[in-house]
């Protein structure tokens, strides 16, 4: 199922301060807030954005804490309060580690949040990392591929139209339970997140979509062909929303170190760059820009929006 728009490479963003490892945070993320939230998300809607992303953690242990950060918030929270303030932006969950909670409680949230939008949800999902994090809610960490198989098939059927959704799997038996209200779209959109041979499997066999995690730009078209193929072998005809996420960002000429692998200049050349991801058979790309101080990345979103997008076709 395509929800974005067809014909141009469509791109999006994971939100800066909802989430701060230190492989990716700016410094200035530290004493943001949900001010600087609103102003970044009013900004990527006004620019053309597909979509606004949020992470999901629900506890960081202390062995990770110094490279995770503990910051992470709650993307359901996140994102139900940025729909209220922008208009026609999507919003993914990148990604929700369902896996962590039942599939009927994930399913009443995202629902509600779907709802409460119009109908922008899409909803991201992923196996989760972090041993105590599934440890400390009772959840399976070993078999966690498993279980978010049959979480995506659960939420399928829960996330669908019916008022008493049904679902009879090994881990997981519903039906008779009614959840109102129901999500505004008739299918929320499942993109399946990771990079693994089981992550590209998954998502090749039960997502709308598929979000690679760390895939440098090489490795990319072996894995959409693998995609492709596992696709094809199982019958499915349905078209696949296959993302990327671009090397950092920076519109013009910075005056200051971005790093050697951030991608900067004119808006054209940095379109021309991106516009291998097309050709790839990439049709989403997440971006992230360099940026040192909330003006200067809002500065850049509308910079990306005015000067490098309509390149992008």
């Amino acid at each position: 199922m395509q929800v974005l728009p067809e014909g141009r490479l469509a791109y999006g963003m994971q939100l800066p301060v909802q989430s701060q490892s230190t492989i990716y945070a700016e410094g200035w993320e530290a004493g943001a807030g949900p001010g600087d939230l609103v102003e970044i998300a009013r900004t990527a809607d006004r620019s053309g954005f597909a979509y606004l992303a949020s992470c999901d953690h629900v506890a960081i242990p202390r062995r990770l804490a110094g490279a995770m950060s503990t910051i992470w918030y709650d993307p359901v929270a996140t994102l139900a309060y940025l729909a209220g303030v922008t208009e026609r932006v999507r919003l993914l969950s990148h990604v929700a580690i369902v896996g962590l909670r039942h599939p009927l409680v994930t399913a009443k949230q995202y629902a509600t949040l779907d709802h409460l939008s119009g109908g922008r949800l899409i909803l991201g999902v992923g196996a989760g990392h972090v041993q105590e994090e599934f440890e400390a809610v009772g959840a399976d960490f070993e078999r966690r591929g498993a279980v978010l198989d049959e979480c995506v098939d659960a939420l399928r059927a829960a996330l669908g139209p019916d008022e008493f959704p049904v679902h009879h799997g090994k881990l997981y038996d519903f039906e008779g339970l009614g959840q109102r209200p129901r999500p505004a779209q008739e299918h929320v959109p499942v993109w399946v997140g990771g990079s693994s041979p089981a992550a590209v499997r998954r998502a090749a066999l039960r997502g709308d979509g598929w979000l690679p995690q760390g895939d440098p730009r090489e490795r990319l078209p072996e894995q959409i062909a693998t995609l492709r193929r596992i696709r094809e072998g199982a019958g499915i005809e349905e078209p696949l929303t296959v993302g990327a996420i671009t090397e950092p960002l920076y519109v013009g000429e910075p005056g200051w170190d971005v790093g050697r692998r951030t991608l900067h200049g004119a808006p054209e050349a940095l379109a021309e760059s991106l516009r291998a991801y097309r050709a790839m058979g990439v049709h989403q790309i997440q971006v992230r820009f360099r940026s040192r101080s909330r003006g200067e990345l809002t500065d850049q979103i509308a910079a990306f929006g005015a000067d490098v997008a309509p390149h992008l076709t």
